[in-house]
């Protein structure tokens, strides 16, 4: 890794780190020679995994890039492999995102976003003009950059890909971000191609001209009208065909769309047509629907019945499945039918990922992580995602982010992830439904993750930005209580697991903090106590339930061999010289 001061093929000196992603570091750097600023990423060269697939991503971005030239796309000035890393040298691009422009200042006026918008137009122009095309496919607000001269620039090409006739006829790997992609970027709605930028534009203006995500609650794009009446019914209408679901009802060109923007006056005029024949046929329109309500009441009625009665039995073909990948399916089949009901993920996720191994361990893998992720991003015939759907079942949405929190935190890997697992565990605990208890534990679970990204980390003044005795204060407050009562035998197993691992890992750093020896030994006597006391009614045949217990019994012993060595003598006198 690149360190502040570092010379670069003697011309570029490292003067700060801006940036950094899972694979990549960006740092600004100086050309002294030329006195020009620049940014630098720097890509490790591990392999292996996701790290080997996002290197790929960024190589590839870099390759795009190098051949374009466009005032409104960064440059890549220079390659260079160093320290094992390959580092790209690159435009420096000052200003924020537009994304973060508008969550500091809302929703920006028509003028300036038809503005960006016609700026936007002819960078995709210049890129679909490109020999093969080139289709950029995440535009929104977060990957578009405002200067501070009032100019934009479209960043971070990862996406973004060649248009060749070789492809197959749908698109096979699920890209870009809900709310922002076009149906044809999930898969079996027809291969992406430039108009598929079209629909990504509408609706990034869209949110620039609302203030509305078109990926959060409120779903879907309502006209923008119906938030601010005083926008043009002409913007309105070009939003809204470009954001058609098929692509042939969209701007069929970015030279389309530029031409409707650049006259959206006269869109008004064919809005209003549009208007007066809608009110021509309400009135057959309202007598037809009459008619129809009744029957479509019984049709629905007894569509419900059936649903009702199919769902069920698809968890009783869960229930009954002992292959592992019939479970899956059967789970799977659940959420189609009705992804707003939460059953199908929660017995995708205790029947089959959270399942205890013969011995005492629990593994939510990385391929059984993406493979929920890609379920929640599946797209319903309305074009909602499943996790959409979900949302709307409050209820349903907190319990099954408690439970996905809770295998983050404890399972992930084997290991646990505590990063991975504070959205979920904060949805859960900043909701309503769940019982007191877990909401409780669900805050502490989050605040306890939030610490692990700062652990080992400085501020300017030299100073830990994690206090561990405020860290000790939330474990210790986490494993109170009767555990098995308020939740499980296993949830109890973990939790105590937990703080014996960080008495044995961080009892150094606890002692540093003004914790006592006694005071962590009093926490492991209490471990003990809820052990014997209880778990007396608790089937210890469920399988891998034991060799939990004994797993705990083999950490309660050496946590207090790690304390006797932190806290013995050789470490007391130390303590004394000092």
């Amino acid at each position: 890794m690149l360190k502040i001061g570092d010379v670069i093929e003697g011309k570029y000196k490292i003067l700060d780190q801006i940036g950094r992603g899972g694979m990549s570091v960006v740092y600004l750097a100086l050309n002294e020679k030329a006195n020009k600023t620049w940014a630098i990423k720097e890509v490790q060269k591990e392999a292996g995994g996701s790290a080997e697939f996002v290197r790929e991503r960024l190589l590839a971005e870099t390759e795009l890039l190098k051949r374009l030239r466009h005032p409104r796309l960064p440059a890549i000035v220079d390659v260079i492999e160093e320290r094992g890393s390959l580092l790209i040298v690159m435009d420096y691009i000052e200003g924020h995102s537009l994304k973060e422009v508008l969550d500091q200042e809302g929703a920006k006026s028509q003028e300036q976003v038809l503005l960006w918008g016609k700026q936007l137009c002819e960078v995709l122009r210049y890129l679909h003009e490109q020999e093969p095309p080139i289709i950029y496919r995440d535009m929104k607000p977060s990957n578009i950059m405002l200067q501070p001269d009032g100019g934009i620039k479209l960043i971070d090409f990862g996406t973004a890909r060649e248009v060749r006739d070789s492809y197959a006829r749908d698109d096979t790997i699920c890209l870009g971000t809900p709310g922002y992609a076009a149906p044809e970027q999930w898969g079996g709605c027809g291969q992406s191609d430039p108009r598929t930028d079209i629909y990504c534009l509408g609706a990034t203006l869209y949110q620039l001209v609302t203030g509305r995500d078109p990926g959060e609650d409120p779903y879907g794009m309502y006209p923008i009208r119906h938030w601010n009446h005083e926008l043009s019914a002409g913007l309105e209408e070009i939003l809204e065909k470009c954001t058609q679901r098929d692509p042939n009802a969209r701007f069929q060109s970015c030279q389309e769309l530029l031409y409707a923007l650049e006259h959206y006056e006269e869109m008004a005029l064919c809005w209003r047509r549009k208007q007066k024949r809608r009110l021509s046929l309400f009135s057959v329109m309202a007598l037809v629907s009459l008619l129809c309500f009744f029957g479509a009441f019984y049709a629905r009625y007894r569509e419900m019945y059936l649903e009702k009665d199919t769902y069920q039995a698809w968890m009783e073909r869960i229930a009954s499945s002992i292959v592992r990948e019939e479970k899956i399916e059967a789970c799977e089949g659940a959420i189609r039918l009705n992804p707003g009901r939460e059953e199908g993920y929660l017995a995708l996720l205790s029947q089959v990922f959270l399942t205890v191994e013969e011995d005492g361990m629990v593994c939510f893998t990385k391929e059984e992580d993406e493979r929920l992720r890609a379920i929640f991003n599946q797209r319903a015939e309305d074009g909602k995602t499943c996790e959409m759907h979900l949302k709307k079942n409050r209820k349903g949405y907190e319990r099954v982010a408690y439970e996905l929190g809770l295998a983050y935190y404890y399972d992930y890997e084997g290991e646990g992830n505590k990063g991975y697992g504070v959205k979920w565990l904060n949805i859960a605990a900043e909701g309503n439904t769940l019982p007191d208890a877990c909401r409780e534990r669900a805050l502490r679970l989050g605040t306890i993750g939030a610490y692990y990204s700062q652990i080992g980390q400085v501020n300017r003044a030299g100073d830990a930005k994690v206090s561990y005795a405020d860290y000790w204060r939330d474990l210790t407050a986490l494993a109170s209580g009767n555990l098995v009562r308020l939740d499980n035998a296993v949830t109890a197993l973990r939790t105590y697991q937990e703080l014996a691992a960080q008495i044995h890992g961080r009892a150094l750093e606890f002692r540093q903090a003004g914790i006592s020896k006694d005071e962590m030994e009093e926490e492991l006597r209490k471990i003990r106590q809820h052990l014997e006391e209880d778990f007396l009614d608790v089937n210890w045949d469920v399988p891998g339930l034991e060799e939990m217990r004994d797993r705990l019994v083999f950490l309660l012993e050496e946590s207090g061999r790690q304390l006797d060595m932190v806290y013995g003598d050789g470490a007391e006198g130390e303590e004394q010289g000092n």
